[in-house]
């Protein structure tokens, strides 16, 4: 396989066809090298359009969806951010890139082991991989410029909003298959959010995230 031309296929034909046209996410893709943090056993499949399988059942987000959800963020070099899910810890990286640190929760010990063997390996030295349960979120209120959700869930957790900072961005999978979307919200103030539905996608859901009936009654 010719490695740079199928980054650049990955690039070009996936990724900024999927609105993705952010200039500084565009070249990320090209200097954050995502075969690195694909298991051995798929680096044939790291440009694929397509979810990658992790250890315990997990998966490697498709990169177009990692992009928009990266684009999303407008993240900025002042920013801490906390990521709930840390999987391969690609997305950490390029986050790391974008913002001053990237703090990511994994509930799984292996991976996390290995994610953070993988940023140190890069010299990704911004990031801090915490082994645990992000479902209550992670830190004090008011603690993160961003904050971003690898699995999906039913309904925004109130905790995770008031642990965004004032001006700070949260963005997650919400929703119930089919039909969930990809939402972000921006915290106005100490009690004022704004809320914007971005698209449409589908995800595996968050662990431990209190399940709720999606018909109200």
């Amino acid at each position: 396989m010719n490695t740079e031309q199928a980054r650049f296929n990955m690039v070009e034909q996936q990724i900024r066809p999927w609105d993705v046209l952010d200039f500084t996410v565009l070249d990320l893709l090209y200097e954050v090298k995502r075969e690195e943090f694909v298991p051995a056993p798929y680096r044939q499949m790291a440009f694929m359009d397509t979810e990658i399988p992790l250890l315990h059942g997990e998966s490697m987000l498709s990169p177009k969806l990692e992009a928009r959800l990266l684009q999303s963020l407008e993240l900025k070099a002042h920013q801490n951010v906390l990521e709930i899910g840390t999987g391969s810890g690609y997305m950490a990286a390029l986050m790391s890139r974008l913002a001053k640190s990237v703090t990511t929760l994994e509930i799984h010990h292996d991976l996390a082991q290995q994610a953070q063997a993988k940023l140190s390996r890069n010299g990704l030295n911004n990031v801090s991989v915490v082994i645990g349960d992000g479902a209550q979120g992670y830190g004090q209120a008011l603690n993160w410029d961003a904050i971003i959700l690898s699995g999906s869930v039913p309904q925004l957790p109130q905790v995770f909003l008031d642990q965004l900072a004032v001006g700070g961005v949260l963005v997650a999978v919400v929703g119930f298959a089919p039909t969930m979307s990809v939402t972000r919200v921006r915290r106005l103030g100490e009690r004022d959010y704004h809320t914007e539905i971005l698209f449409e996608t589908v995800i595996p859901a968050l662990h431990h995230v209190e399940k709720t009936s999606r018909f109200e009654f």
